[in-house]
């Protein structure tokens, strides 16, 4: 209405002319409103203007540009539209577009800006795919190299390992250090400073990490061996297959060897977990393997930790693993003197003395000298026994005759804990058959009916051995309706010993003693005892006033506080007597087999709340099993087979795992302690695991993978 007052009067003062457009836009007070307009022909009839970010290193390089776009312009035709504007002339092709509301990567450059739903106030960063990480690797070792801020973890990984020469990527995984054990580390170290830079091993010129393909080459089980087996280090005849020139070898033997031992002021500085509440902390900082780097927060130049996720070692080669084998180490090496993992004083003993003998051939000049064929094949034969397969490949390809499955027959001491009486030791007739124990009174009893009757399947088998004492039992906690069933069978000798805890272990895990993994079974406890049986020689006697050892490198400090210092060199000198003529690989193949050995090995915690329950408890994920312990005792409650679960999936919005086993049993729990899709990943990525297989090679179904660790409802894919 003000409108046509105001150009009636207008019209009346012009006689009755009607005034010129922009005398009227002038009068109406509008011309600073409107902007210019431009022609349909120039810029298109939709078009609006975005606001691009470059993030350049030039400095010079002008940072934000606007260009005026129609959403149907697709994300390539974007990128070719901003590098033509920057008239910077460089490689781009690893350059692609950030969404920094969203937080996600437009990497599907044929998607339409509308398909991907980018509108005027759309933030987009034009910025470099690979970027400079730095990573700690369980040696300790802190390496820089560049690595793919937008694919998924899980494919970063692979090539963070072909950059290291670290076969089976999909054992390792990126992990951020939680708060609880940072807070804690700075207390004790607040005028520690940052690795010096000479300290840290640069790799950003590495093929791979300037997002080069890398040489399949490598990784062929059919080439020369990469590595010489008796010293771990990289072989010099094939060492051109994968470097260009003498710093790849000394990379390779950087992480190939372990140079240096830690002092207990570097222990005493490091985080330890003393109950399983502490222990959760550990396992909180799992990146998700099907988001990418950028996705979960972190920066350029951040270090994370480059560490194994799953205690499942497929396909362990002294040939071409010296770096996987190295690192495998040192990762149970820090495990046990940290006490992530508890073990006893006669076993913490053995471990130290492993590390002593690691640490003297390390150090020695002579494990650098190469070895005719011969005696290579000779350390080959030595060490097939020592492959440490977790659920891996038959050793033997006898055929075993199925009808004819081998059983045990022994007198043995049955013990029963009771609470607040004392516990009642009995001795019985026990007779193993398939995967169960049947005990009766006595040997002329074994026809009828026995006793009672255990199925192993499902159940923890806990070693409980004292060799100096020469106490060889085995603890058996079986699964029952309301709980665990508490078993203790006592042997009488080792020979005794190893047969029926070889038995157990497989019986636990569904197998029988026809099992072509049996055998080797029996005979790696048998080498464990062995290592345990030692006697104090003269030489050990008077060695420790000579050796210059600090004890107080190798064992947690437990037992520094509880031996002086020579008695722990004496100690541990006297152990050394049974590995001293083990090469370096052996040793630490050995190492690895003894820390698989103990109870608590394998065992991921996480705090959670299961459905029903009132009380938090302690979820512990294993490669093969689930189980539930209580938070005050550390006792185990019920144990879940991976082998007998139907199905698992997640509920977005309560935030709670359910999954569901054989025989109508089902549970659910919300996670406390870290995001429930770290448990569903953890188990996921076991279930995947279990089907590799040698036939497969080095192939990896990375499809699958996401497939099984996806937060969504699966059948399982083992069974």
């Amino acid at each position: 209405m003000m409108l046509r007052l105001w150009r009636n009067a207008l019209v009346s003062e012009s006689g009755g002319k009607p005034p010129c457009l922009f005398g009227w836009f002038a009068f109406a007070g509008l011309t600073q409103t409107f902007p210019k307009m431009v022609s349909s022909t120039e810029y298109g009839s939709h078009t609006w203007e975005l606001s691009l970010t470059v993030d350049h290193e030039l400095e010079d390089a002008q940072k934000k540009q606007v260009l005026q776009v129609t959403g149907d312009l697709h994300v390539g035709g974007l990128m070719l539209k901003l590098v033509e504007k920057i008239k910077i002339v460089q490689d781009w092709s690893d350059y692609a577009f950030w969404w920094e509301q969203k937080k996600c990567w437009l990497l599907k450059t044929h998607w339409t800006l509308d398909k991907y739903g980018v509108q005027a106030d759309a933030k987009l960063i034009f910025t470099a795919q690979h970027k400079m990480l730095r990573l700690r690797l369980p040696n300790m070792k802190t390496v820089r190299l560049k690595v793919s801020f937008s694919s998924m973890v899980f494919r970063a990984v692979t090539d963070i390992c072909k950059m290291l020469n670290i076969r089976r990527s999909e054992e390792l995984s990126l992990l951020k250090q939680s708060e609880g054990t940072l807070k804690k580390k700075k207390k004790k170290d607040k005028n520690s400073k940052e690795p010096a830079t000479e300290d840290i091993l640069n790799l950003s010129n590495s093929p791979v990490s300037s997002g080069l393909p890398a040489n399949a080459g490598l990784y062929s089980k059919t080439m020369t061996p990469v590595y010489d087996p008796v010293s771990g280090s990289p072989a010099s005849s094939t060492i051109t297959w994968f470097s260009d020139g003498s710093s790849t070898e000394h990379n390779c033997n950087i992480l190939a060897l372990s140079h240096s031992t830690c002092s207990p002021e570097m222990l005493a500085e490091m985080y330890q977990p003393r109950t399983l509440a502490d222990k959760a902390k550990l396992n909180a900082g799992w990146l998700d393997s099907s988001r990418s780097l950028m996705e979960q927060g972190v920066v350029e130049e951040e270090l994370l930790l480059l560490r194994f996720k799953y205690y499942s070692f497929f396909d362990l080669n002294p040939k071409y693993d010296a770096v996987r084998i190295n690192q495998l180490y040192e990762q149970a090496r820090w495990a046990i003197l940290l006490e992530e993992i508890d073990c006893t004083e006669e076993e913490m003993l053995i471990f130290a003395a492993l590390q002593y003998h690691v640490s003297k051939l390390s150090l020695s000049s002579e494990t650098q000298d190469s070895t005719c064929e011969s005696e290579v094949d000779e350390v080959e034969a030595a060490l097939s026994n020592l492959e440490v397969t977790l659920e891996g490949g038959n050793k033997s390809n006898i055929l075993e005759d199925i009808t004819d499955i081998p059983k045990l027959a022994d007198n043995l001491k049955l013990v029963r804990p009771k609470k607040l009486t004392l516990k009642a030791i009995k001795t019985y007739w026990f007779v193993f058959r398939d995967t169960s124990i049947s005990y009766f009174k006595n040997k002329e009893s074994a026809q009828g009916e026995p006793v009672e009757k255990l199925n192993l399947k499902g159940c923890e088998v806990v070693p409980d051995v004292n060799v100096a004492a020469k106490k060889f039992g085995i603890k058996l906690l079986i699964p029952v309706a309301d709980g665990m069933n508490e078993v203790y069978l006592r042997c009488d000798n080792e020979d005794q010993y190893a047969r029926w805890m070889a038995a157990c272990v497989l019986a636990s895990k569904g197998k029988t003693m026809a099992d072509s993994s049996y055998q080797l079974e029996v005979q790696k406890i048998l080498s464990f005892l062995q290592m345990k049986n030692w006697t104090m020689s003269s030489q050990a006697a008077s060695e420790p006033e000579n050796v210059d050892m600090k004890p107080e490198c190798f064992v947690s400090p437990r037992y520094t506080k509880k031996f002086k210092s020579k008695q722990l060199t004496a100690r541990i000198l006297e152990a050394h007597q049974n590995v001293s003529q083990m090469s370096l690989v052996e040793a630490k193949l050995r190492f690895i087999q003894a820390w698989q050995s103990l109870p608590e090995f394998g065992l991921s915690y996480y705090i959670v709340r299961f459905k029903g329950s009132k009380k938090d408890d302690v979820l512990g994920v294993s490669y093969n099993r689930l189980m539930r312990i209580d938070m005050a005792t550390g006792d185990p409650i019920t144990t879940w087979r991976y082998s007998n679960m139907k199905q698992w999936n997640v509920n977005w919005e309560i935030r709670q795992v359910a999954i569901e086993f054989d025989q109508n049993v089902s549970i659910a729990f919300t996670c406390l302690s870290a995001d429930c899709k770290i448990i569903h990943e953890y188990i996921g990525g076991y279930i995947f695991l279990s089907t590799r297989s040698k036939d497969h090679n080095e192939t990896l179904d990375e499809e699958l993978f996401h497939k099984l660790t996806g937060a969504i409802c699966l059948s399982n894919q083992n069974k």
